[in-house]
């Protein structure tokens, strides 16, 4: 087994001979979007242009259960308005990286939002309904997301077909090497468009080699019921191509949960384990589960774990995880194996973390040969 510093090697040379043909790589991105707010919660303010925040997840939950039975002020500070939602990150991630992007999403009516423009240059953009908005309340050691999700319910089949067209959504399918459909967790219709996307697009494409990749987005809120049925989707989809879920670590423990499955640890043996014992009940390629600390998974050919570049203090977390989907699907796309496109994915989040931007493929390919060790 090659050690971490030989994989980045392999894989920094990979994505430096990739990089110019990746815009032959096409993907159908969708379908989701969202407007982000990124904030800090005030917990000192020594004057208008000079405060300190609320560092924890765990001091802030203690500020809200102090103020039971009382009342309570949150002065939130909104430090940057950006594109939001899985499907839109993970798409814009892949379009910088180099590759050919349509994205079908709620991204706003008659025309998308402002906040999207600049993705709107990289890639081609379809939107079918208004967009959700999200205030995303960051700290040191994670974020809480508050969504609001009502204008989502357009995200559907018909809208689908109403805004995109039946033909053309086929044809979109028929080129792309790579078709992704993200949160189903916060788009109730998701499921039925995966169904029918299962009953009348993927048996009319033509069989080659092509990448269908999931993440489901944190799936609590939904009954085993429904994920049990989502998870059933996948796995048929799995005959008309190569179907990838990623999950981080508390979304593999709610699918091993619902699959009778031992869940997974921080442990990288029992996540690997884990993630083989999801893949094989599911019978699908390809299954990630990705902690903070790195990533493993398990494909036809075995599992892999590596560690991340985690730092303590980043400059922008939201999107972190979506940005490792997107590496990791990029390495695939760049003919990496599996180890290699797990190091795709944690530099590609670790690039993110560090500079709150995406990197090209060069980019990577510079940060993948310098990877940075985990800090403590």
């Amino acid at each position: 087994m090659p050690t971490r510093q030989q994989i980045c090697g392999i894989v920094s040379k990979k994505l430096t001979s990739a990089a110019p043909l990746l815009k032959r790589k096409r993907a159908v991105i969708g379908m989701d979007g969202f407007v982000d707010l990124i904030i800090d919660v005030v917990d000192k303010r020594a004057k208008f242009s000079e405060y300190n925040r609320v560092d924890t997840i765990a001091q802030m939950g203690q500020k809200i259960v102090a103020a039971a039975g009382k009342s309570a002020n949150f002065e939130l500070v909104v430090k940057k308005r950006k594109l939001g939602g899985n499907g839109p990150i993970y798409a814009d991630a892949l379009a910088i990286a180099g590759m050919d992007i349509d994205y079908i999403g709620s991204l706003g009516l008659p025309s998308a939002d402002p906040v999207f423009a600049d993705f709107g240059k990289r890639a081609r953009l379809f939107s079918i309904c208004e967009s959700g908005f999200t205030d995303a309340l960051e700290f040191s050691d994670g974020k809480l997301m508050l969504g609001k999700i009502t204008q989502l319910s357009g995200v559907n089949w018909h809208s689908l077909i109403k805004h995109v067209g039946i033909e053309r959504f086929v044809a979109m399918c028929e080129r792309a090497d790579l078709i992704a459909m993200n949160n189903w967790t916060m788009l109730p219709e998701l499921g039925d468009i995966w169904k029918h996307v299962l009953a009348d697009v993927l048996p009319l494409l033509t069989k080659r080699d092509r990448m269908i990749f999931i993440d489901l987005a944190d799936p609590a809120k939904r009954s085993q019921a429904d994920l049990l049925a989502a998870l059933a989707t996948l796995s048929q989809m799995q005959q008309f191509a190569n179907v990838t879920l990623g999950l981080n670590l508390q979304e593999s423990t709610l699918v091993a949960q619902a699959l009778n499955v031992p869940p997974a640890s921080d442990d990288p043996v029992q996540i690997q384990k884990t993630a083989s014992a999801i893949r094989e009940k599911m019978a699908i390629a390809c299954v990630i589960v990705h902690p903070l600390g790195g990533a493993g998974a398990a494909d036809a050919d075995g599992t892999a774990w590596l560690d991340g570049p985690y730092v303590r203090q980043p400059n922008l977390s939201t999107g972190a995880g979506d940005n490792f989907n997107a590496g990791f699907c990029l390495g695939r796309m760049a003919g990496c194996n599996l180890s290699e496109s797990l190091c795709c994915g944690v530099s590609t989040s670790g690039y993110y973390v560090r500079n709150a931007a995406s990197p090209t493929a060069i980019d990577l390919a510079k940060f993948v040969a310098n990877l940075p060790s985990p800090e403590a």
